[in-house]
């Protein structure tokens, strides 16, 4: 049973709790070796919150430990589970508790490679919530050092192991709308901000630490009213990466996955710039891929929309009297068109020329169980870093690429480099506050 619990008693534990010797549960104790897993979280809420309830449905998984930089947000899960370590800096969670098998990363973007680099040089198994990372080299280096050290890994891409996803994949490998000629993708969010940065400067929560908060960015004042946090920071150049890193990973997985794509050969923005602190809205944003077994010609064509933006009209006129749904995607194939709503069951068109395909039947996988089964050495992921790692890179090209519209950013992914636009390098990698360096991303 659990007991309500005020927040000053919490904060009054968490001062005992977060210098404690690492915890067993009594579960723990009576189990044999290696047959539970002692999973640790950064991150108390939103998202976090989420990804724990889902890792709680495994029979074998065990959370032990939390880190959270405001101490508000992590009071629910206390209450949940009592015995439960909270910690406010995440790295001394790590330096106390080398117990733990496993972590998930399920913070804001700026602070997904620190933590994760951070877990896996000390040997743990990461669940990584999208974007794998803020920046590119950082991308690259948790997903070399991942495949190196032979960790298990898993992107928070859950619709990736969802039946509609997978049987889209299936249908396009099918070569059932022949070969791909070019996809449209679209998410009518609209995570960026077109203001200035506000001048005021407002009283840091008590609950928040605000320069654990800012992580490796550089310091800056506290502003209120969630302008950071604890909802906006994906709007903000530093901290997130606009509506195409927050959505740009789930659409773009199933045309990453059907295709089997590799690295862009380059990337190019149609809409508008960020300005100095934030993200833009209404991207437009176009890729060239090399061509696979399941594309027509050399190479094929994805283009990205997001808030108000959309595929033209006569990509649109292909869909018959099917609507584009607020997000989603469309394959244009050498003998139909397949519509993939996220989230939703893939549509192929024209109906009439589809209505007696044999569709297949494809079932959903535990995404998260699937984490915990290979953690405990029971099969293996299929959102892995070796696959995810490729697919944040491709997406976090397109977020460079707004930096400089009506440009064609041409990509060397083998250098990490773009060749023909100088500038745009130094959105490749960001430079940590000093304190804040990693190894492995310094």
């Amino acid at each position: 049973m659990n007991t309500p619990i005020s927040r000053r008693y919490f904060l009054k534990q968490l001062s005992v709790t977060a210098l404690a010797a690492p915890f067993i549960t009594r579960n723990l104790l009576s189990a044999p070796p290696h047959s539970l897993l002692s999973h640790a979280s950064f991150g108390a809420s939103g998202m976090a919150a989420q990804d724990l309830s889902a890792f709680a449905n495994h029979p074998k998984f065990r959370l032990v430990a939390v880190a959270e930089v405001d101490l508000d947000r992590a009071v629910n899960l206390k209450k949940k589970y009592p015995d439960l370590r909270v910690y406010q800096d995440w790295r001394k969670m790590l330096d106390q508790e080398p117990g733990i098998d496993s972590v998930n990363v399920s913070t804001p973007d700026h602070m997904h490679a620190a933590m994760g680099m951070s877990a896996m040089l000390r040997g743990k198994h990461v669940y990584g919530q999208k974007p794998l990372t803020h920046d590119l080299y950082e991308t690259r280096q948790l997903t070399r050092y991942a495949h190196q050290k032979k960790l298990v890994t898993q992107m928070g891409i859950q619709i990736h192991s969802n039946s509609e996803y997978r049987l889209a994949v299936r249908l396009i490998q099918d070569l059932a709308i022949g070969k791909v000629k070019e996809v449209h993708t679209w998410s009518d969010k609209k995570w960026g901000d077109t203001t200035p940065l506000p001048t005021r400067v407002d009283p840091v929560p008590p609950s928040l630490n605000w320069d654990l908060w800012l992580g490796v960015t550089h310091d800056r004042p506290y502003i209120g009213d969630a302008y950071y946090h604890p909802s906006n920071w994906r709007k903000r150049l530093d901290f997130g990466t606009g509506t195409f890193g927050d959505m740009g990973c789930h659409i773009y997985d199933p045309v990453y996955k059907a295709l089997a794509l590799t690295a862009p050969l380059s990337v190019r923005s149609e809409g508008p710039a960020p300005n100095e602190w934030n993200w833009a809205i209404n991207a437009v944003i176009q890729y060239v891929f090399p061509g696979t077994a399941y594309t027509e010609g050399k190479t094929v064509n994805v283009t990205w929309y997001d808030g108000d933006a959309r595929p033209p009209k006569e990509i649109q006129a292909l869909l018959g009297e099917e609507k584009l749904p607020g997000q989603g995607s469309v394959f244009i194939g050498t003998q139909g068109v397949m519509l993939l709503p996220h989230i939703g069951q893939p549509a192929l068109l024209p109906v009439a020329k589809f209505e007696s395909y044999p569709m297949p039947k494809v079932g959903s996988v535990d995404h998260w169980g699937q984490f915990v089964d290979a953690c405990l050495g029971n099969g293996k992921t299929s959102a892995n870093f070796d696959y995810a790692g490729p697919l944040t890179e491709a997406v976090l090209l397109g977020s460079v690429a707004t930096r400089f519209p009506k440009t064609t950013l041409n990509w060397n992914a083998a250098r990490l480099k773009f060749t023909n636009v100088t500038e745009a390098n130094t959105y490749v990698r960001k430079k940590y506050r000093p304190g804040w360096e990693v190894k492995g991303l310094v």
